[in-house]
């Protein structure tokens, strides 16, 4: 009874863990980029090496059930496809039309619609204050990417910005199942491992430029080993990044761990403070409370749904 009182709490912290090293991965991969790393080269050596890092303990822990990996086939497929190296893919194309703020805030429109897809698909409408919570998470995003009057709208760039939105529904969506049987780790090691492969073959056809400065990247005003650089990448902002969000995914449900990830920025707003010495504007901390408000509210409108769901079929059994 006690696991299961303190799941929801561990699912939180596991969450906020992940929002947590994903907001480290523009610091890192624009030091690179600042380096003479291009844009495809980061996002490739990224998912590339991380897919190795995870290779030997996805392995380790799947000796002996890989019929679990064949009964999950499609479920690991999406997650690499189109969570990791589609969502990738559509907001490195989207930055091409728009600006980079814009375009993570048509990407953060994952989680809303998540919950449509989750309406539509079950028929069971979310509750008032659900939606409620929703709105405000999302203009609480729209407070803190700071998008002016002046941002273009380019139809290519909102296209691309929508299909990162949906990769970033189908993580929280495939990352929150757990009928397979296969644990979160080795869970994202196999995704990984498939979209390393797509994002290998994108770069070698041209797709995403790919190019390797020999510059220095800088950090916190301090010159950092280009090594070090790719080691915080890959280890804290993706392989951490990952497991935790999948393992959150699946203790909070997709819809509740999805608008806990709109934490992301928040912590983007706390790194830029002790890494950048860049104070955020009143608007930023007026998105970040936002957030936060709007993240309570979606929990506890899942809760209130949960509940009448369990009272209503207590009620036809009866």
């Amino acid at each position: 009874m006690r696991a299961s009182r303190f799941a929801p709490f561990a699912g939180f912290l596991l969450a906020v863990g992940s929002a947590a090293c994903f907001a480290l991965s523009g610091i890192f991969a624009s030091a690179l980029m600042s380096a003479g790393w291009s844009a495809g080269a980061a996002v490739t050596a990224r998912i590339v090496l991380s897919a190795l890092v995870l290779c030997v303990p996805t392995v380790i822990m799947l000796r002996g059930s890989w019929h679990l990996v064949r009964r999950a086939w499609a479920q690991v497929l999406l997650f690499g496809m189109l969570a990791v190296a589609g969502c990738q893919l559509a907001f490195f194309l989207a930055v091409q039309f728009i600006a980079p703020s814009l375009a993570l805030v048509i990407e953060f429109m994952g989680p809303v619609l998540l919950i449509f897809w989750t309406w539509a698909r079950s028929r069971k409408a979310p509750t008032a204050l659900t939606l409620l919570g929703a709105a405000i998470a999302f203009a609480g995003l729209l407070a803190i990417s700071g998008i002016g009057s002046d941002n273009s709208l380019h139809p290519l760039g909102i296209l691309f910005g929508l299909f990162a939105a949906i990769g970033v529904a189908a993580y929280f969506a495939t990352g929150a199942k757990s009928d397979h049987g296969i644990p979160p780790l080795p869970f994202v090691g196999l995704g990984l491992m498939v979209a390393a492969v797509v994002l290998i073959i994108i770069s070698a056809v041209g797709v995403l430029p790919f190019a390797i400065g020999d510059g220095v990247p800088v950090v916190a005003g301090a010159a950092m080993p280009t090594w070090l650089a790719v080691t915080a990448l890959v280890l804290i902002a993706t392989v951490a990044a990952y497991v935790l969000g999948v393992a959150a995914s699946r203790r909070l449900g997709a819809t509740v761990a999805s608008f806990t990830g709109y934490s992301e920025p928040l912590f983007g707003i706390l790194w830029t403070i002790v890494l950048l010495a860049i104070a955020p504007t009143p608007m930023q901390w007026v998105g970040a409370s936002l957030i936060i408000a709007g993240v309570v509210a979606v929990k506890i409108g899942e809760l209130r749904g949960s509940r009448r769901g369990r009272a209503r079929a207590l009620n036809t059994a009866q």
